[in-house]
This record gives C-alpha cells, structure tokens and sequence, in this order.
C-alpha cells in the first residue's frame, strides 16, 4: 500500500506543479497527462486499499461508490465529471476538447488533495 500511495502523492504534486504554470500549448499537454496519471493512481489506490479492507471494485466507478461508503471520499458530482473527462483525454485528441477539460483541470484538485489525506491518516 505504502509504495502506490508514494506513487499517488507524488503524481498529484506534479499535477499541483504544473498547473501552477503558465498556460502554453506545451504546458496544457503536460497537464491533461499528468491529469490522466494522478486519476488512474487515485483510483488504483483507493481499490488497494479497498482490497486490503476486504472490499472489491474492478472499475474506477465501483471503486468510487465503495470509497464513498467507505468514508473516504465525499459524495461529489466532480468525482464522476472528472473519469469522464479522463475518458475523453486517454481515449480521444482534439484541441477544443483538451482546452475544455484544461478549464476545468484546477477544480479537480482538492478532491484528489482529499482522497490522499484520507489514505494518509487510514
């Protein structure tokens, strides 16, 4: 659990990092991959440590419904908008798209900060 967790934090800082920057063709890229890296990790380790609970989810929403009555993260709309924006970046390219989801990378955030003070503290 220990090494997906330093995996996870240490994603989301880069994430943190790369918002902080100007926004720039190269930099907008940067950000909706690191976007996609920090989701598939939040979700892995949120089922890790699901699994270690005894609870099984195979697929980013099972996992989110679990972790929800787990306690681990608040019932949140923003939960469910951004798998589908991660969807929509890993699955498919096109610059009106990437700049929509862009917008909308910085309200991600502190549900991502959320979820890993709550693996932190468990």
């Amino acid at each position: 659990m220990e090494e997906i967790l330093r995996s996870y934090s240490k994603s989301l800082r880069r994430f943190e990092e790369i918002l902080k920057k100007e926004k720039t063709a190269e930099n907008c890229d940067s950000a909706i991959k690191r976007f996609e890296f920090t989701v598939e990790l939040a979700w892995k380790t949120a089922q890790k440590f699901l699994r270690d609970q005894d609870i099984i989810c195979r697929s980013p929403k099972e996992c989110l419904k679990e972790a929800f009555k787990f306690g681990l993260i608040k019932d949140d709309p923003r939960w469910i908008k951004m798998f589908d924006d991660r969807n929509l970046t890993a699955h498919t390219y096109d610059e009106k798209t990437a700049e929509e989801i862009y917008k909308r990378l910085p309200q991600y955030l502190d549900i991502l900060q959320s979820l890993e003070q709550k693996l932190i503290a468990r």
